[in-house]
């Protein structure tokens, strides 16, 4: 894995393109803009503030993406995959503690995931409105960019099933012409005023932090960060593309970001009086393109901010699997539509980002008013970061003096810009907040309500298998008891190739005794090729009882059905279980019986001990498992005969007030202890 992560290639480096640097690359569509209406409008602007800004933005990138994420987080990958939670996944064991910064930064990028494709689709399809098309306008008005933004959501959405490689493949040439185009409009600029490029020493974004020319003061920061937003996009992309063709492709991508951003500062100077028509917004990006080209950059920047929107999406699908694997949320429907382990596909949270997409943009309408909401939950993923990172370099063994340096260095940077986007959350920042809280209470409650059960349950809640193999035998063979199914399949871990969980064997044994030819207890792993295909068997020594390891690869569907029907034949075949022959069948020497799945879902019973807050806890973690998706589909079991079994989750020390005493009988119809 870690070869291919360094492996680079032309291909490579165009899907790098297509699918990791949206966000970050389409930054130029409003970053200048929020900071001219941050400060009153142009005719407040001048040229301290434009060199200062630029400045600011230039080492707030260079500092933030380049080297923190490019040249540090990139290595501190998790067989190949990135982002926050496979970062946590490499520090967990140094403190427990470290869950928390874990749990606050997914959730608050998957909240920015919801606002990313909402902005930077809006703000484009803005470049059209009022725009005239020889007698006619277009976009006349708000509500049609609002609806044109919806219609292109979910197009975006709906193809999100053929795969990020398919994706990167179609979107990769088009990225390519985008931050080509930025750079070259940004030197066409450039090109009245070189001494714009004064801007890169960084003498220049210090003062501009503490000048009267900058109205907005220290918060300035909260234009600049929307610069730098799609860093921990990029990181948690990593997984899709490699580390390798991120490292080869994003100095021309920065390249062609800092000419943009330069040539529009040169443009703004030189228009100090401009007015915009019809009462649009100024957006100095489309007004410094030159006139012949601006229809051109508008349907560009269009379908370049559907391609942001996708880097937000992909790094979602990641951080979601990573999460599920780290029991951080209940395991979901995870589709691979490529060989590539890292691309994903997850139904349900695509249909969820879609639809908090949708809504936001209904509810803000305006780019300028989604620009005030955005960045202030990304703050806080960047600092979590950070934090991880720092334990993550003490795991390699790094000097604490340089752990010490890039703490103190980047916490106080991403702690300034938080400081400085805090004030958007009057202004619309509580949505993607609320949306951050929401998303974290789940992954709290499911964390550690398993922490809570895990606590309590004990070693006595697991049992050897082995140790009842004698038992569930002689059941097999007692025909005082009618026959539940010729094969009873429970989909149940088996640890150690012999500890099951005692309520497992309480359904067959203690709820009512279910009599089979052959009881099986399936365990499925998923492995990190795309088509394994294996399984292993141990019987203990009985014909009756097996214990089945199933390795399937993540492109080989989970069809538990169809394969253990093949296992069954290649058992009878080989002499280690019974023949099971079929006296009334329609296929003429059926040797395979019929198959009952069980599977078993705790509920929380009333005689748990457990009391205050480790009950609700336990009892929320229930009810999130119960609104989960079917177990059955994700074992390709729903066309088989499956018995969801609810089974009593007992834990805490049992109460000694329960028993009751015997007294003798006698008339009590007239007792006054009798209740009316």
């Amino acid at each position: 894995m870690d070869q291919k992560q360094k492996r680079i290639s032309a291909a490579g480096l165009l899907i790098t393109i297509g699918i990791v640097y949206g966000d970050i690359g389409t930054s130029p569509l409003y970053v200048m803009k929020s900071i001219v209406t941050g400060n009153g409008g142009i005719a407040n602007v001048n040229r301290e503030l434009i060199l200062g800004a630029i400045s600011l933005i230039f080492w707030t990138v260079t500092l933030l993406t380049t080297v923190k994420y490019v040249m540090i987080a990139l290595r501190a990958t998790n067989r190949g995959e990135g982002g926050i939670f496979a970062l946590y996944a490499l520090v967990r064991k140094r403190a427990k503690w470290l869950v928390m910064p874990a749990l606050i930064g997914g959730a608050a990028l998957l909240a920015d995931g919801t606002l990313t494709p909402a902005v930077t689709v809006t703000t484009s399809i803005e470049g059209l409105k009022n725009m005239r098309f020889g007698s006619s306008i277009p976009v006349p008005s708000q509500n049609a960019v609002v609806l044109i933004t919806i219609i292109i959501l979910l197009a975006l959405f709906s193809i999100q099933m053929l795969g990020t490689s398919s994706i990167g493949k179609a979107f990769g040439p088009i990225m390519l012409v985008w931050f080509t185009f930025l750079g070259l409009v940004g030197i066409n600029n450039m090109t009245h005023d070189w001494s714009i490029l004064q801007a890169l020493n960084p003498v220049w974004a210090i003062k501009i932090l503490f000048s009267p020319a900058n109205k907005a003061g220290i918060f300035i920061l909260g234009s600049i960060f929307l610069a730098t937003t799609g860093a921990e996009a990029l990181y948690s992309d990593v997984g899709h593309v490699g580390r390798g063709n991120i490292h080869g492709s994003w100095p021309y991508v920065f390249a062609c970001l800092a000419l943009n951003y330069l040539g529009q500062g040169v443009w703004i100077l030189q228009n100090p009086n401009f007015k915009t028509s019809g009462g649009t917004e100024l957006n100095p990006f489309f007004e410094a393109v030159p006139a012949n080209l601006r229809l051109f950059s508008i349907i560009l920047a269009t379908i370049a901010a559907i391609i942001a929107s996708q880097a937000l999406i992909t790094g979602s699908f990641t951080l979601v699997s990573e999460a599920s694997g780290l029991k951080f949320l209940p395991r979901m429907n995870i589709h691979y539509p490529t060989t590539t382990h890292g691309q994903i596909y997850i139904p349900a949270v695509n249909k969820m980002i879609c639809l908090a997409t949708i809504a936001i943009v209904l509810f803000f309408r305006t780019s300028q008013h989604m620009e005030a909401a955005y960045g202030l939950s990304i703050t806080v993923t960047m600092l979590m970061t950070t934090l991880l990172l720092f334990e993550y370099l003490g795991a390699k063994k790094q000097p604490f003096v340089l752990r010490l340096l890039f703490l103190v260095v980047f916490g106080f940077i991403e702690g300034m810009f938080l400081i400085s986007s805090l004030t958007k959350f009057m202004h619309g920042g509580y949505v993607t907040v609320l949306i951050a809280g929401f998303i974290g209470i789940i992954m709290f409650i499911w964390y550690f309500g398993n922490k809570v059960r895990d606590k309590h349950e004990g070693v006595s809640t697991y049992v050897r298998l082995d140790e009842y193999t004698d038992m569930l035998t002689d059941l097999s063979h007692d025909e005082d008891y009618p026959i539940y199914a010729t094969n009873l399949v429970y989909m149940a871990p088996v640890k150690y190739n012999k500890f099951i969980k005692r309520e497992i064997l309480y359904s067959i044994l203690d709820k009512r005794p279910k009599r089979a030819r052959a009881y099986w207890f399936v365990t499925v792993n998923i492995t990190n090729e795309p088509f394994t295909a294996r399984y292993a068997v141990n019987t203990y020594g009985t014909k009756n009882v097996i214990n089945v390891q199933l390795f399937l690869g993540f492109k080989k569907q989970t069809s538990v059905n169809i394969y253990l029907r093949q296992i069954v034949h290649d058992l009878i075949k080989d002499g280690t279980i019974e023949s099971q022959p079929q006296e009334y069948t329609t296929t003429p020497g059926r040797m395979v019986g019929d198959f009952s799945f069980v599977l078993v879902n705790d509920v929380v019973s009333p005689l748990t001990r457990l009391k205050g807050f480790e009950k609700w806890m336990l009892k929320a973690r229930v009810w999130l498992q119960n609104l989960s998706p079917n177990p059955a589909s994700w074992f390709g079991l729903e066309y088989t005969d499956t018995v969801v079994e609810r089974v009593p989750l007992i834990l805490g020390k049992p109460q000694h007030n329960l028993h009751i005493r015997r007294v003798a009988a006698q008339d009590y119809s007239h007792s006054k202890d009798q209740e009316s």
